[in-house]
């Protein structure tokens, strides 16, 4: 089978490789250009391209990089600002899955002929007994990226491979090293790629969009903080909002943008509790999955115990076996049944 590896240059596209190679599949090495800007994340880097290009050559496969860079910007970095606009809180990782690497990437693969993409994600495809496919978590729980991947439809599950989900990220470090990889050892890339840590988000999106002052009150109306940005302000958030130390932790409960002054109401934990959320844009993986489902609203967030009862509109409720903290809008909601995506869509 002739297989397009997505090689970012760490370790675990680099040993996906290698696997596949080894399973005597045709491979080749791509490496995508998707942020022309500074990144300081460990992704997106000249260095990272140079690598996956010198781990291609000692596995002795062709490697290639493809500019996505005009896609990458409309379809992520584009919408990622204008979110943080509209009050909500967007996750780019999940976009640039959406529409590049298993959209753009996957025409381009068909058109050049490939039978399927595979990258180094922590996670499974597990084949039905109906026919139909459904994305399972990772072996290694610390690493698990299925969240991430929840919108793949069945089309996408039937060309995508993904060699190492059923290995420990130890596994992986292992089988690099005992390969003489260069990435063996390779930290792992963190938080958004065209975000850097030295200016960070509010300075990404400063340049974008009008960051507006906004003050902080209790519950009675007092103002007990401030904001620079109320755009880069989240619900549940617990820091950066000028409060004074001491008692017990405050949280955002509510932020109004609709009054000429935005103002950010906190309150304790309890005041983020529902019974219920509603979630937009919902879609189920293989089929409506009745009964009890368990649901995961962070990338490495425990899953919880609920029911989901969707609606035509496409807007779904998630009903909680006991109360929840709400999810932040634009937060994707991701539904279980045991390790396996059954649906999802966006708070």
């Amino acid at each position: 089978m002739k297989v397009m590896v997505m090689m970012s240059g760490g370790v675990d596209s680099s040993v996906a490789a290698a696997l596949l190679r080894d399973q005597g599949h045709d491979v080749v090495g791509v490496t995508l250009k998707l942020w022309g800007g500074e990144s300081d994340s460990g992704c997106c880097s000249i260095s990272d391209v140079d690598d996956a290009r010198r781990v291609a050559d000692k596995l002795g496969i062709e490697h290639h990089t493809f500019n996505f860079g005009e896609e990458f910007t409309r379809h992520v970095v584009g919408p990622y600002a204008a979110d943080h606009a509209a009050g909500l809180t967007p996750n780019p990782c999940i976009e640039c899955n959406r529409h590049i690497k298993f959209a753009a990437v996957d025409e381009r693969a068909l058109a050049l002929g490939f039978d399927a993409v595979a990258t180094g994600h922590h996670a499974r495809i597990v084949a039905k007994p109906d026919g139909t496919r459904r994305l399972a978590r990772g072996a290694d729980p610390a690493k698990d990226q299925s969240y991430v991947l929840h919108v793949l439809g069945q089309e996408q599950l039937a060309r995508t491979i993904l060699p190492i989900g059923h290995l420990a990220k130890s596994d992986v470090r292992a089988m690099a090293a005992g390969l003489e990889l260069r990435t063996a050892a390779k930290p792992d890339s963190q938080d958004v790629c065209f975000i850097t840590r030295a200016t960070g988000r509010g300075s990404f999106l400063g340049d974008r969009i009008p960051l507006t002052p906004a003050r902080v009150v209790d519950a009675e109306g007092r103002q007990v903080g401030q904001v620079t940005a109320v755009e880069l302000v989240t619900l549940g958030q617990r820091k950066g909002l000028g409060l004074a130390g001491g008692g017990a932790p405050r949280y955002v409960v509510d932020v109004d943008r609709t009054s000429a002054e935005p103002v950010v109401t906190v309150g304790s934990v309890a005041d983020l509790m529902v019974d219920a959320q509603e979630v937009r844009r919902w879609s189920w993986s293989a089929g409506p999955v009745a009964g009890e489902v368990t649901v995961q609203i962070s990338a490495h967030g425990a899953a919880a115990p609920a029911q989901v009862e969707p609606a035509e509109s496409g807007v779904a409720t998630v009903r909680w076996v006991d109360p929840h903290r709400r999810v932040a809008p634009g937060q994707s909601v991701v539904a279980y049944l045991g390790d396996e995506v059954v649906g999802g869509g966006l708070a």
